[in-house]
C-alpha cells in the first residue's frame, strides 16, 4: 500500500514557492465555502501589452493591474477598466467577441467582488483554467502567475483581500510558443480567456488540503485513505465516514500533517452498468468535506483490460472540450451532460477526453453516468523534447491533472502524449512522465496515442519503444482518409507485437452534414459512413483489440481546416455536426457497439 498515499506525499516534492505565488491545489473546491466570481468581467484587448510594459519593454510598476482612476482633471490615465466592455466568465474571447475570433495575445480582465472577511480564516482564489498564461493581481497587488491552459491553480490571497469591496485583475495571454505545452502546432482552436470557473474559497487557517479514498491495488475487501493538511502539524484529529457502509474511523496526523486510514469493507463496485457512488465525509476541527466516490479495480491481463476482474471492451469516442450547438470552450454541467448524453446514445461506456484535461464537471458527470474516462495532457505532436523547462511544464500539468481527479473512479487511463515522433529525446521525455504518473497513482493504467507505420503490402506494424512504459498499447490510424482508401482498408493487416491490450485511439474521416452523394465522393456522409464500415471490419481483426475511440464525437473549430464551403475552420470528422445533427456514420458506430455489448455478455 506504499503508493496509496503517494499523491499527498508527492505534492510536497513540487516547489510551489518557486511558482510565483501558487500554493498546492485545494482539493474539492466545490465542497468548500466559496464566493463565485462567475459572471460579467470587464475586459481590455491589449495586443502591444501596453498595460504591462513601458515603451522600453520594461515591466510597469503601475500597469493596468492597479486599476487606476483619474481623481483630478489633469490626471492622465489612458485606460478605464470599469468603463470597458464586459464578457461572461467562464468563456473564451474568440466566440464572445467576433473581432477576436482569430486573436492570440493579451486581454485584461477585471472583476469586483465582496467578501465577509473573518479573522483566522484563509482566502484562496481558485481558477479552473486560464488559457494559456495568467498573471493575477488582487486589489492591485500581485497574487501570482500560472502557465498551462487546461489545469486548475490557486493562490493564497489572505493578505491581499479586505472585508467588503475587492477587485481582481487578470492578464491572460494565449500566444503560442515553441517550447510550451502544447507547442505552436495543433489541430484545435486556441481559445483564449478565463475558460473555467473562478471562486474565492474560505478555509480554516489549518485545512484539509487533499485526501484520497480508494481500494488498495486489486483488493476489494479493504478501503484505504489518506488526508493531507496544508501545514505539517502533528496530532490533529481526522475523521473519515462512509455512512452507507457503517464506517467511521478517527485518526491523527503525523509530524508531516498527514493521516492514514485502513478499513475492512466490501463496497459495491462501480461499473458502467452500475455506477455506484458512496457519500464520503472527511472532517477536521469543524471542517467537513462531503464528496461522492466510487470503488473499482482496473487492470490488464495479457491482451485484456479487466474492470473489477472481468474483461471489458471500451466502446468509446473521442471528445474535444467544445460547447455543443454554439461552439466555444465547454465548461458547464449542461455542456457535459449534452456531450456525454450523445456518447451514451451511441452506446459508449468510455470516452477519450482529448487532448488535454477537461473541466472537472465533465469528469464528475461521466462518473455519475457510468462512463469510463481516458484523461490526457497536451504533449501533442512535436513538443520540445530536449528542453528541460518544457518537461517541467508537462510534468506539472500531469501532476495537476492527477491531483484534481485522483478520487474519480471513472478515470481509468492517464495518457501522457498524442502522436509524438519517435526518437531518443522523446523516449526520455515520455518515460519520465510515465514514471511520474505511476509514482503518483498506481491504481490506473498508463497509455498514449502512438503512430503506426505501413508498407506497400498493406501491412501496418506498430514499433514504439514506449511500449515498455505503458499498460495499454494505443494508436491512431486514418486509413481511408490520409492514406489508402475505403476499399484498401479491408485488405490491410495489423501487427502489434506486444502482449498488452490494444486501443485504437483514433480513426475516422470528414463529412459535411447534409452533403450526400456516392460513397466514393469525399466530404459526403456516404463516404464517411463507408469509411467507418471498412475500418471497423479491418480493426475488428486485431488481436487483443480492447477498445475504440473514433475521431470524433462532434465537429469542432480548428484553424488548420480552411476549405471554404466545407470546412470553414471546422474539423468535419465529427459523427455529429456542430449543430447537433447526427451523421450517417453515427448509426454505424451505434450498431457496432450494440453488437459488442452483446458479445461481452
Amino acid at each position: 500500500m506504499k503508493r496509496v498515499f503517494a499523491i499527498a506525499l508527492l505534492a510536497l516534492s513540487l516547489n510551489f514557492a518557486g511558482i510565483a505565488g501558487e500554493i498546492p491545489l485545494v482539493a474539492h473546491v466545490y465542497g468548500r465555502s466559496f464566493v463565485s466570481l462567475n459572471g460579467k468581467w470587464n475586459y481590455v484587448v491589449d495586443p502591444l501589452e501596453n498595460g504591462y510594459y513601458d515603451y522600453r519593454l520594461r515591466p510597469l510598476r503601475n500597469g493596468f493591474f492597479v486599476n487606476a482612476k483619474a481623481t483630478r482633471p489633469g490626471d492622465l490615465v489612458e485606460y478605464d477598466l470599469d468603463a470597458s466592455p464586459t464578457m461572461d466568465i467562464p468563456s473564451d474571447w474568440n466566440t464572445r467577441d467576433e473581432k477576436l475570433f482569430f486573436y492570440e495575445g493579451t486581454v485584461w480582465f477585471k472583476r469586483d467582488f465582496k467578501i465577509n472577511k473573518q479573522e483566522g480564516k484563509k482566502y484562496v482564489i481558485y481558477f479552473g483554467a486560464v488559457n494559456y498564461s495568467a498573471k493575477v493581481w488582487v486589489n492591485g497587488k500581485k497574487a501570482g502567475e500560472h502557465a498551462g491552459g487546461y489545469t486548475p491553480f490557486n493562490f493564497d490571497v489572505t493578505g491581499l483581500v479586505t472585508d467588503g469591496d475587492n477587485f481582481v485583475v487578470v492578464k491572460v495571454d494565449n500566444k503560442r510558443h515553441l517550447d510550451a505545452v502544447p507547442t505552436v502546432n495543433m489541430d484545435w482552436w486556441n481559445y483564449g480567456g478565463i475558460t473555467r470557473e473562478v471562486m474565492v474559497v474560505e478555509l480554516p487557517a489549518t485545512y484539509i488540503e487533499d485526501y484520497s479514498v480508494q481500494l488498495p491495488g486489486r483488493r476489494r475487501d479493504m478501503i484505504v485513505g489518506s488526508v493531507k493538511m496544508n501545514e505539517a502539524v502533528a496530532g490533529r484529529e481526522i475523521t473519515l465516514s462512509i455512512p452507507e457502509l457503517g464506517i467511521t474511523r478517527v485518526t491523527r496526523t503525523d509530524e508531516r500533517g498527514e493521516a492514514r486510514f485502513e478499513v475492512k469493507a466490501k463496497p459495491r463496485l462501480w461499473s458502467p452498468s452500475s455506477p455506484k457512488l458512496y457519500d464520503i465525509l472527511v472532517s477536521h476541527d469543524g471542517e467537513t468535506l462531503r464528496d461522492q466516490i466510487g470503488f473499482r479495480v482496473i487492470e490488464t491481463r495479457g491482451k485484456q483490460i479487466l474492470l473489477n476482474g472481468e474483461p471489458v471492451f471500451l466502446r468509446g469516442v473521442s471528445i474535444h472540450e467544445e460547447a455543443p450547438f454554439h461552439q466555444g470552450r465547454a465548461w458547464s454541467e449542461d455542456h457535459a451532460l449534452t456531450l456525454l448524453g450523445w456518447a451514451k446514445e451511441m452506446g459508449c461506456n468510455y470516452v477519450r477526453l482529448a487532448h488535454y484535461p477537461h473541466n472537472e464537471k465533465m469528469v464528475r458527470a461521466a462518473e455519475r453516468l457510468g462512463i469510463m474516462v481516458w484523461s490526457e495532457i497536451p504533449v501533442y505532436w512535436t513538443i520540445s523534447f530536449e528542453n528541460e523547462d518544457t518537461y517541467r511544464n508537462a510534468e506539472r500539468q500531469l501532476h495537476d491533472m492527477i491531483t484534481r481527479d485522483h478520487n474519480r473512479c471513472a478515470v481509468i487511463i492517464w495518457s501522457i502524449a498524442n502522436e509524438t515522433p519517435r526518437g531518443e529525446a522523446r523516449d526520455r521525455f515520455l518515460s519520465r512522465l510515465a514514471s511520474h504518473a505511476r509514482a503518483m497513482d498506481d491504481t490506473r493504467l498508463i497509455s498514449m496515442a502512438m503512430e503506426v507505420t505501413g508498407d506497400n503490402r498493406g501491412v501496418n506494424t506498430l514499433h514504439d519503444n514506449m511500449n515498455e512504459h505503458v499498460d495499454v498499447i494505443s494508436f491512431n490510424e486514418y486509413v481511408g482518409w490520409y492514406r489508402g482508401n475505403n476499399e484498401s482498408a479491408r485488405a490491410m493487416t495489423w501487427v502489434v507485437p506486444y502482449n498488452k491490450p490494444v486501443i485504437v485511439s483514433e480513426f475516422g474521416g470528414g463529412a459535411l452534414q447534409g452533403r450526400y452523394g456516392e460513397k466514393t465522393r469525399r466530404w459526403t456522409e456516404e463516404y464517411q459512413e463507408e469509411l467507418y464500415r471498412a475500418n471497423l471490419e479491418m480493426l475488428d481483426k486485431i488481436e487483443g483489440l480492447s477498445g475504440l475511440s473514433p475521431w470524433i464525437l462532434v465537429d469542432f473549430y480548428s484553424p488548420r481546416r480552411q476549405l471554404p464551403g466545407v470546412q470553414d475552420f471546422f474539423n468535419r470528422k465529427g459523427l455529429i455536426s456542430n449543430w447537433g445533427v447526427k451523421k450517417k456514420a453515427f448509426r454505424v458506430m451505434q450498431e457496432y457497439y450494440e453488437k459488442k455489448a452483446r458479445e461481452i455478455k
